[in-house]
Order: C-alpha cells, then sequence, then structure tokens
C-alpha cells in the first residue's frame, strides 16, 4: 500500500493505528441457516434457565475423529529465555470418538456450589462407527447413530420412551450446547499439546480430564440474553446481505 500510495511505511502504519484498522487480521464467523433458529434458540436457553420441574436436563453431544497423535521427534522443555518445542510433522495412531454429557441445574435461587456441571463419558468406541455394538448399546439406544433426529431407530425409541425428549439445537450452532465447553477445555488443556502413542494413551488422557472435572465440577450458567444474541446475527446477515 506504501508503494502504491507513494508514502512511507511508517505513514500507512500510523494511518491504521489512528483509525484502528487492522487488515492483517481476519475474525470467522458463522450463520444459522435454520429456519426455526429463534424458536429454537429461546427454547434451548429456556431449558438452562429455567428447566421444567421435576426433570433432568442433559445437554448431550458427541467429538468425534479424536487423533491420537505422536511427534516424529521429542519435544524440547520450556527453559529460561525459550519456549517449549515440538515438531510440526506427527504421526497418527487412529481415532477415537467422546460421547459427553453434562448436567445442567437452574442457576437462580440457589448457592453457585449446588448448581453444578457435571460431564460425563458414555462411551470411548475403539473404532468410529455410526452404529454402536449391540453388546454396548440396544438396537433402540438413541447413541447409535449422530444423526440422532433423523435416524427411525431414534424416533422408535422416543415412542417407547414418552418421558425423554429431545430439545435440538439450531443448525450451525454447537456453540449452544452446553456440553461443547467441556469438549473446548479438552481440546485445549489436554489434546492440543498431547503426544499420544496409541489409542489407549488418548483415551487414558480423556478420562483422567474426565476424572478431575467430575470431582471438583464448575457451575455452568448461561448470562446471555436470547434476544442479544437475535440482534447481533440479524446485524450480521443484514452486514454480509449489504457486503454482496
Amino acid at each position: 500500500m506504501a508503494k502504491t500510495v507513494g508514502i512511507s511505511v511508517s505513514a500507512v502504519q500510523r494511518i491504521w493505528r489512528a483509525h484502528g484498522l487492522q487488515p492483517h487480521r481476519v475474525r470467522q464467523f458463522k450463520l444459522s441457516r435454520d429456519p426455526e433458529f429463534i424458536p429454537k434458540l429461546r427454547d434451548i436457553v429456556g431449558l438452562y434457565v429455567d428447566p421444567p420441574a421435576h426433570a433432568v436436563v442433559l445437554s448431550v453431544d458427541e467429538k468425534s475423529q479424536i487423533q491420537a497423535l505422536d511427534r516424529t521427534q521429542p519435544g524440547l522443555p520450556m527453559k529460561t529465555g525459550r519456549a517449549g518445542t515440538m515438531t510440526h510433522d506427527y504421526k497418527r495412531h487412529g481415532t477415537t470418538t467422546l460421547f459427553g454429557a453434562e448436567r445442567a441445574r437452574r442457576a437462580c435461587h440457589r448457592p453457585v456450589h449446588a448448581a453444578p456441571s457435571t460431564p460425563r463419558v458414555h462411551s470411548l468406541p475403539q473404532r468410529h462407527r455410526g452404529r454402536r455394538a449391540r453388546g454396548k448399546a440396544g438396537p433402540c439406544d438413541p447413541r447409535q447413530n449422530y444423526a440422532a433426529h433423523k435416524h427411525p431407530k431414534v424416533r422408535g425409541w422416543l415412542t417407547c420412551h414418552p418421558r425423554f425428549f429431545f430439545h435440538f439445537t439450531p443448525t450451525s450452532c454447537s456453540w449452544l450446547n452446553a456440553v461443547e465447553g467441556f469438549f473446548a477445555k479438552l481440546a485445549k488443556q489436554r489434546l492440543k499439546r498431547g503426544v499420544f502413542h496409541s489409542i489407549v494413551d488418548l483415551q487414558a488422557t480423556i478420562n483422567r480430564l474426565l476424572e478431575h472435572t467430575n470431582n471438583d465440577p464448575q457451575p455452568f450458567i448461561w448470562t446471555k440474553d436470547p434476544d442479544e444474541i437475535i440482534a447481533a446475527c440479524q446485524m450480521r446477515a443484514s452486514s454480509v446481505r449489504f457486503a454482496h
């Protein structure tokens, strides 16, 4: 830009700084195209803020394709004046899938320590399969297929168990699912810098974090007003349409 305009590089930097411009940075976003985005959003937030009486609310999801990555060379530890090192390339020793459920409790009118969120692991299958083995889950188990709201066996299971109700998050809105917060914690604290020589090592690491989290659970309290989320999404959608 400095060459094109015919001014110095420092002048361009001063102009950018004065107007708060950072052209080297990009923020990503994705808008939900679900036609029932607003009612689903209010439904899920309502379960967090004011769940039905005498009901247990579980936030359930899966984290699939968790890779057991082993570095091609051992890294060096952190020392004074030098960061820890880790090779860019790696060896992959397979993948596993984590099914998690986090219990959401009403946060209002209760002390903080009485409203824990408790992530629990349902299964860590050795292979990535859409259908689970009958010995681990029955033919009508709602966890058998990842597209839980579409599979006919899941619909049949719900018909046979009228006490259970599924509330689905809108399309492209995994951030609305409370258990995703635990998955993010898992990726940041254990998986991102982890070195795993086998699937067994990976599963042991996941189970240790689950045990640590369940022994000292922290409360999950929803604070964002749904109207603010809807307004922000509508503003973003209008700006995208204007840009096109």
